[in-house]
């Protein structure tokens, strides 16, 4: 029967019985006839339908049908059960009285319950109207009466000689309610609202409806003698907790008490039933402390998590029952729940689990403001652990000895001192409890890990003491800044501990030269380590003389009386160089070479010798020898040869003995801090801990994790030991162009062809010059030449099928990577487009971004640009033909000669690409030269054809046409 919404109309809300769901609601629409009455004409709301009707429904209306329409009984199968079912079957099956479902039957109740209650509040919050529905359909067979004041019961206990009389009664507006034996219906049961003669009723302290629902057919429960004390234990007291009762035969005294609160703790494992739920797991973790609180009300304690307002205590004297209710005080349970929470203690259902070490010192910090509020404050053994309650004391001592730091520790529990070494096994390990004499458990104090684990992990066991080494001068320093040691410490240790007022040390008298003023600081630096027996690193930038500063130092050893020899170990290709530099500056350093295939495996040869000159790869080989010799320095040139702890090189040198060590590379980090431990942990032994030491603390927090105070504090500790300076730093002392000679060994195929190569040229040449003269013969000489000097480059640029490896390229590709490390820009320049093309191959394997130019290239300064502006592209190849003129390449600040021109004028050229008007930088050029070869004789040539240099012959012929027989002889030799 549809309602009409163009005529007036009204929604009500009608009540009918379940069979099995008990009372549910459905909302309707009313048609009103002119004088504004219901008619029988209506039709059912839902929210599908809603909208209809929306011009008489409010919120609340769309609010109550969605609520109504929930529990309807075809809601409720779809919600109740998955498959396909009617509801004839679904309540049949699920309702039946000997096989039904009970556990699902009070889900569905519960669930019901809920909604009913929000609806029956609705309905009356907003005076809706509602009726009974009829037996025919009709909504609106009566109506019901909402009461809006809340009614009140009284529950009744009447003590007789036999038995106790238990009955409720209501009142409603100071009128009490006849309930009993009339059609009264609990319409819900949590909470209770009672339908008695057409009058809904809700009551107070939401009633719940099983206390009313025996008394609606019968007037009174009588509850034997028997089972009294029984029956007032387990349902009386709570009643009498909950709603107002009123007593004859037995006394109900009220007493208000202030609460005292009792704050215990114990050990997990005492208290594992206790532990709050979602923190079971905690249980089996040792080292954790279960704090409780509760409120002692004098007769009764509860927890702050406790319902109601009220506590109830039964008593019994003789044949006398008195129950003690005592209200609580929740507004001064608050205000203690929050002081703890101003303290720092959260607590969850009156408990909270901490880890012992923090809550002992919670414990500690608070203990006295705790007990001046009135805590009980209590410590519960049982079968789990008692803990030490005192405050634990460390005093450090360090005393300087002869070549180390005597370390003296006092650590006191209580009474307790314990020893320094048996509480390192604890802070090394991270274990924080330790048993006392007396069976209580000591936690060390947390902060004590952070401040003391340096000086616990690098301190070594020296009898019932310790010792740090002489290199753990920081740690100290740390330790006396921050006043956690009392240090004492001689006036030359005390120079060491401020080491940045280093004196300055005459120059030896047989250095030849002059050291610029940072290369003066450098070997000042060296002295200074030398002095007080320290190992060190100079980190300065290619290019800034880090052999000269070593050089001089090893000199003023040999002055003062050094009587063993210095090992210098070095990359291959550096060995003729050391020579070199040796023979410039330190000419009266006696060097003994120790390389080659056939070299005399005899230590006793080295002495004599200032300087033991040898390859990593010597060493490596001849470690079995050489770690037995007492050489007075040991030092590793490119030291970054070492990086790898784990390699065979690092083993090796780590197996040599010396007085002193010391480092020089350029670039002591490449891969990662790790290649940096290796290093320091050859120049001094232990400074940074072992490698996994290391790795859990600094290079994992700081590659890992970007932690800024750990890499500050590896700076600190190293930073006594390593001397790094750049360009910029230096600049104004730099002149305004460096030039470096690289010797390279060819590897042992490119040496045979080019011995080959060379032998057929040589006899071909010194027949045409007998034959035909010189004249005639410069072009096929300059034709041999020019083959000679690509195989001294690479052989591939003479015979492409050439698959061997050459001893030129090994060294350019690590200069390159050193200079990328770096972060600077580099020129790599070559005559031969071809040995740009084999660069390019390994660039492009390594997905290096460079840029490129020769005779081919269509945009010229795009490339330049990019070289210039773009902070990716680091390499710029260029052939001399293309690049030698013209270019502004500012951005560098390296320039990569890859093979030696005829005339010194050109190259000068190709350097003046960087080092014109806008470089700021110092330009550093090296010159890559393979020995025993033509490019070596070039370099001679060009000294004593300098003349003709400054000349400006600038090309080949005519540097050609100027040499005589015996330069061809010299050049083929």
């Amino acid at each position: 029967m549809k309602v009409a919404t163009t005529q007036p109309f009204r929604i009500v809300y009608s009540l009918f019985a379940h069979e099995y769901l008990g009372y549910l609601l459905e909302s309707f629409a009313i048609q009103l006839n002119s004088k504004g009455e219901l008619t029988l004409r209506y039709q059912n709301i839902s929210a599908k339908n809603i909208h209809e009707f929306a011009k008489e429904a409010s919120e609340v209306d769309y609010e109550l049908t969605r609520l109504m329409d929930s529990i309807q009984a075809e809601q409720i199968v779809r919600k109740f059960y998955n498959k396909k079912i009617s509801q004839a079957d679904f309540f049949l099956k699920v309702y039946d009285p000997e096989k039904g479902d009970k556990i699902l039957q009070e889900a569905i109740a519960s669930y019901i319950e809920e909604r009913r209650a929000k609806i029956l509040a609705l309905l009356r919050d907003h005076a809706r109207p509602l009726y009974i529905m009829g037996n025919d359909g009709n909504p609106t067979w009566r109506q019901v009466e909402i009461m809006q004041e809340p009614a009140t019961v009284l529950f009744h206990f009447r003590r007789h000689e036999h038995e106790t009389h238990y009955f409720p009664t209501i009142k409603h507006a100071g009128q009490k309610v006849h309930f009993c034996k009339k059609e009264s219906i609990l319409i819900c049961r949590q909470p209770a609202w009672l339908l008695v003669e057409d009058k809904l009723y809700h009551f107070a302290d939401e009633v719940e409806g099983q206390k009313l629902s025996p008394f609606l057919k019968r007037p009174f429960i009588a509850v034997k003698k028997e089972i009294e004390e029984t029956y007032y234990r387990k349902f009386v007291a709570p009643l009498i907790a909950r709603y107002h009762v009123v007593a004859k035969g037995f006394d109900i005294v009220e007493e208000r008490p202030e609460p005292r609160p009792l704050l215990w703790f114990s050990s997990v494992a005492a208290q594992a039933s206790l532990i709050p739920a979602g923190q079971e797991e905690l249980s089996e973790q040792s080292g954790q402390i279960l704090f409780q609180l509760q409120f002692d009300y004098g007769r009764q304690r509860c927890a702050p998590h406790e319902e109601g307002s009220t506590l109830v205590e039964l008593r019994r004297h003789n044949d006398n029952y008195t129950f003690y209710k005592t209200i609580r005080n929740l507004a001064k349970e608050e205000a203690i729940l929050r002081s703890l929470r101003e303290k720092g203690l959260v607590l969850k259902k009156g408990r909270a689990i901490w880890e012992a070490g923090a809550a002992l010192a919670w414990i500690d910090t608070h203990r006295e403001a705790l007990l001046d509020e009135g805590f009980v404050l209590e410590q519960k053994t049982g079968e789990g652990k008692a803990y030490f309650l005192g405050k634990p004391s460390i005093s450090i001592a360090i005393e300087e000895a002869h070549d180390w730091f005597d370390v003296k520790a006092k650590v006191f529990f209580g009474e307790y001192e314990i020893p320094f070494l048996k509480l390192r096994e604890y802070i090394l390990s991270g274990k924080r409890e330790f048993l006392l004499p007396n069976g209580q458990i000591a936690v060390i104090p947390e902060e004590w890990f952070e401040r003391y684990y340096d000086l616990f992990h690098y301190a070594q066991p020296k009898g019932d003491a310790a010792a740090l080494r002489a290199h753990h001068v920081q740690l100290i320093e740390h330790l006396h800044k921050h006043r956690l040691a009392e240090v004492r410490l001689s006036e030359r240790l005390e120079r060491l501990r401020s080491f940045e007022r280093i004196e300055d040390y005459p120059l030896p008298k047989g250095f030849r030269g002059e050291l610029r003023p940072y290369q003066k600081a450098g070997y000042n630096w060296l002295r200074f380590l030398n002095d007080y027996q320290l190992g060190g690193c100079l980190a300065d930038h290619m290019g800034l003389g880090k052999t000269i500063q070593t050089l001089a130092l090893l000199q003023a050893e040999k002055e003062k009386g050094a009587n063993m020899p210095s090992l210098v170990v070095v990359p291959t290709s550096l060995i003729y160089n050391w020579q070199l530099e040796a023979e410039k500056f330190t000419p009266d350093l006696k060097i003994f070479v120790y390389t080659g295939t056939y070299r005399n495996k005899d230590t006793a040869q080295f002495q004599g010798y200032d300087v033991i000159l040898t390859s990593y790869g010597i060493v490596r080989l001849d470690i079995d020898l050489l770690k037995d010799f007492p050489f007075h320095y040991v030092i590793l040139d490119e030291a970054q040869a070492i990086k790898n702890p784990s390699s065979n090189i690092s083993k090796a040198v780590n197996k040599l003995k010396a007085k002193h060590r010391l480092i020089l590379t350029g670039t002591p980090i490449e891969n990662s801090i790790l290649d940096l431990w290796s290093q320091m942990n050859f120049v001094n032994p232990g400074l940074l801990g072992n490698q996994a030491y290391f790795k859990r603390h600094f290079l994992y927090p700081i590659e890992r994790d970007g932690n800024e105070a750990k890499k500050e504090k590896l700076y600190y500790l190293i930073k006594p030991f390593v001397l790094r300076r750049n360009k910029a730093q230096v600049a104004k002392e730099l002149p305004e162009k460096i030039e470096q000679i690289i010797y390279c060994d060819m590897s042992e195929m490119q040496a045979k062809v080019y011995e080959q190569e060379k032998s057929k040229y040589r006899n071909e040449i010194l027949k045409r010059l007998e034959k035909e003269g010189l004249g005639k013969t410069q072009f096929f000489l300059l034709q041999g030449l020019t083959r000679l000097r690509q195989i001294a480059n690479h052989p591939r640029l003479a015979f492409p099928d050439y698959r061997g490896n050459s001893g030129k390229l090994e060294e350019v590709l690590d200069k390159l990577a050193m200079i990328v490390q770096e972060g600077a820009k580099v020129l790599v320049f070559s005559q031969f487009v071809s040995h740009l093309q084999i660069v390019k191959e390994y660039l492009d394997l390594v997905e290096w971004d460079y840029a490129y130019l020769d005779g081919e290239t269509k945009d010229r300064q795009a490339e330049v640009e990019r070289f210039q502006n773009d902070e990716q592209v680091k390499l710029f190849l260029i052939s001399l033909k293309a690049g030698g003129l013209g270019l502004n390449l500012t951005a560098a600040e390296y320039v990569l000669l890859l093979d030696p021109w005829w005339n010194p004028a050109v190259e000068a050229q190709a350097i003046d690409r960087a080092h014109r008007i806008g470089q700021k930088s110092t330009v550093i050029t090296y010159r890559f030269i393979s020995k025993n070869t033509v490019e070596e004789k070039i370099l001679a040539l060009q000294q004593s054809k300098s003349r003709l240099a400054e000349e400006l012959i600038t090309v080949e012929e005519g540097f050609m046409k100027s040499l005589s027989p015996e330069d061809i002889m010299m050049l083929l030799n």
